[in-house]
């Protein structure tokens, strides 16, 4: 694996893709094909060469479990997996658990467009004490309650995923050491944006496919040169 190579991965599909509701902050599993996924996903990683010393993945068992079923088929054991809340999905406010198609039906393609694809638009906040808030999720307990958000653009999205990629990501380029990242559409949608100076209107329109693992070059210096999907 070159010494400036990060592979990137979308989870692979949970039982909410499937269904067609919005996700967000919310836990659903993989499904059975996501599983499948995830392993023809680690055969083709370990068919191409790639190996990994540290795996960062969000806090959300989607992205984790396909991390670990990736692993599995590696046959890679040991590797430190690091859970930062930093990589997970864009938080879908109160959209979260419902059906994208009931909501067209109600408001329309062009705004469900817009709360899924818009760079600045956001959805319908929840309310501070809705019992669904993170602020209330045991998981968070760690993190301050007023950085844990009742509903987000992609634009902060993107503002923590660039905090996560140079605190934890640049500092092991440098050290030439080989990362797996497995998180989410938003949250790679984002650090693509940044890495790649993607216009607004250009990430609007870009979609990342489940469990597709993704190779981003690096020069020397870490400057980022270009990414492509890693086909079987």
């Amino acid at each position: 694996m070159p010494n400036r190579e990060i592979v990137m991965i979308r989870h692979a599909q949970s039982t909410w893709n499937a269904e067609g509701r919005f996700t967000g902050w919310e836990d659903p599993p993989l499904t059975d094909l996501g599983k499948a996924e995830a392993k023809k996903a680690g055969r083709t990683l370990k068919r191409h060469g790639y190996a990994f010393d540290k795996v960062f993945t969000s806090r959300l068992q989607r992205a984790a479990a396909t991390a670990e079923i990736i692993l599995q088929e590696m046959n890679i054991s040991g590797v430190p997996v690091e859970a930062d809340w930093r990589l997970n999905e864009r938080h879908y406010g109160d959209l979260q658990g419902r059906s994208k198609q009931e909501l067209r039906d109600r408001a329309g393609d062009a705004q469900v467009h817009r709360w899924r694809r818009g760079y600045q638009d956001a959805a319908p906040a929840l309310a501070e004490d809705d019992p669904r808030h993170p602020k209330f999720d045991e998981r968070y307990a760690d993190l301050p309650r007023d950085i844990l958000p009742a509903v987000e653009s992609l634009a902060d999205t993107r503002t923590r995923a660039v905090s996560f990629w140079q605190e934890r990501v640049v500092p092991a380029l440098n050290n030439s050491e080989h990362i797996l990242i497995s998180a989410h559409g938003n949250t790679l949608r984002a650090l693509i944006m940044a890495l790649a100076n993607m216009s607004a209107e250009e990430v609007e329109h870009f979609e990342i496919p489940t469990g597709t693992p993704i190779i981003y070059r690096f020069d020397a210096a870490g400057t980022p040169l270009d990414w492509r999907y890693l086909e079987e």
